[in-house]
């Protein structure tokens, strides 16, 4: 059906130009919305420490996530429901009742067209310079509309708690750790972040999330020093052994008295043999208590990012670790976090430490059980649980309820765990390996 001339006036003009301003707005509130949440946080604010205030406020309007998509999706479907409006009444006025279908079909390619797949590419595309470009208008808007998103928001909740759903207002939609997860695990899939690159910065952002009992060295594999033991004997014990800092007990191991440095250990019987007033039964008069350190004692609970700045800002690479009542359940040194970003840390005296995870001729892992079980997810890229237990045995253990006996076949969480070796009632060697493909790295 041709349209009339009558039909076609100034008013025909004006709502046709009306239409297309509002698909432009459209276009303008779609792409808007994309280059704000797909822009990195981290360029927005490389561009704003070089001046760009258009950054500087893009960063402030996507602090809260919530208000700003509310706000767009406001302004978007305000303009698209006028548009359709003012498309089916033109339609209608110029080809009777078949318009409304003809104003549907074209509506929906134009807005599909140029106010969602046009504007949204290009703000993938260029997401940062787009969110600077846009920043400011969107704040006005955020501003203008921020009352009826406010009654939105306080609705939307009341009905979510109505079925029992709660939601945290003040909750980003992404973490910024998440975020950054993800972004290497992609990185790493599609072979662009190398394995050992992503291990040490996820290993970086997890510090502030395990506490120090997850990886310190248990008491049981402290290596003490007797401070009545006769200073020859001691001499000896610190030449034989492969740690320069020694705890130093008397009468029970749970009372130190201090940590002595080799060095210092050294000084002093040097002194006493060697030094101005020196005798040749000089070295039985050491007294190891003379050379110590003040004992520097942490709770179990602190964080390994505190830690390492308590390590940093006093100075020192070593700590006892003790528990709530003041026991001794540890240490911890500088080294021990350290390794948790790099990986494990040897050096010249003990080049040949066995490493705590190898293969089997039979294809499993055979896996030493005081490893822990984040260090060996990240070496096999696994996902066994650690909310229980910090070390391989410890998950077998809790899941067996038992301390097992060497040959004992157990399979947990997809995985299947053989134990190896048993000392006393500490399981020491385990083979792993996965039941299926899918619960393999």
């Amino acid at each position: 059906m041709e349209p009339s001339d009558a039909v076609v006036d100034g008013a025909f003009w004006i709502t046709t130009a009306a239409i297309f301003l509002l698909l432009i707005l459209s276009g303008f509130f779609s792409g808007s919305e994309t280059a704000l949440t797909a822009a990195s946080r981290g360029k927005l604010r490389s561009r704003a420490d070089k001046g760009s205030r258009g950054a500087e406020r893009a960063l402030e309007i996507t602090k809260d996530n919530e208000r700003l998509i509310g706000s767009v999706l406001l302004g978007n479907n305000l303009v698209n429901i006028l548009a359709a409006s003012l498309a089916t009444a033109l339609f209608t006025r110029v080809f009777g009742e078949s318009g409304v279908a003809l104003a549907t079909l074209v509506m929906t390619l134009l807005v599909l067209i140029f106010a969602e797949v046009l504007p949204k590419t290009y703000a993938i595309t260029n997401a940062e310079a787009a969110a600077s470009l846009v920043a400011r208008p969107i704040q006005v808007l955020i501003t203008f509309f921020s009352p009826i998103v406010s009654a939105v928001r306080w609705l939307v909740r009341r009905v979510l708690g109505v079925f029992g759903v709660k939601t945290d207002p003040d909750s980003h939609i992404l973490a910024v750790r998440e975020e950054i997860a993800g972004a290497l695990y992609l990185g790493h899939s599609e072979g662009v972040v190398e394995k050992e690159d992503r291990d040490r910065i996820l290993g970086a952002l997890d510090l502030g999330e395990r506490a120090v009992e997850e990886i310190m060295l248990h008491r049981s594999q402290i290596e003490m020093i007797d401070a009545d033991t006769d200073p020859e004997a001691i001499l000896a014990q610190c030449l034989e052994s492969n740690h320069t800092r020694l705890p130093v007990f008397r009468d029970d191991p749970d009372n130190i008295i201090g940590v002595v440095h080799a060095k210092d250990l050294l000084r002093g019987m040097h002194k006493l043999m060697f030094g101005p007033s020196a005798s040749p039964d000089g070295l039985a008069d050491f007294k190891i208590a003379d050379v110590v350190m003040k004992p520097y004692f942490v709770p179990e609970t602190t964080t390994l990012d505190d830690q390492m700045r308590q390590f940093l800002r006093r100075r020192t690479h070593f700590a006892l670790v003790v528990d709530e009542y003041g026991s001794l359940q540890g240490l911890i040194t500088l080294e021990d976090i350290l390794e948790e970003i790099v990986g494990e840390i040897t050096d010249e005296f003990d080049p040949d430490a066995e490493h705590a995870i190898r293969k089997s001729d039979d294809g499993q892992f055979l896996v030493d059980g005081a490893m822990t079980i984040r260090d060996l997810n990240r070496a096999t890229d696994w996902n066994l649980p650690d909310e229980h237990a910090n070390t391989v045995a410890g998950l077998v253990i809790h899941d067996a309820q038992m301390i097992p006996a060497v040959g004992q076949v157990f399979s947990f969480h997809g995985f299947r765990f053989e134990v190896v070796a048993r000392k006393e009632n500490r399981v020491t060697r385990l083979k792993i390996r996965p039941l299926s493909r899918r619960s393999g790295g």
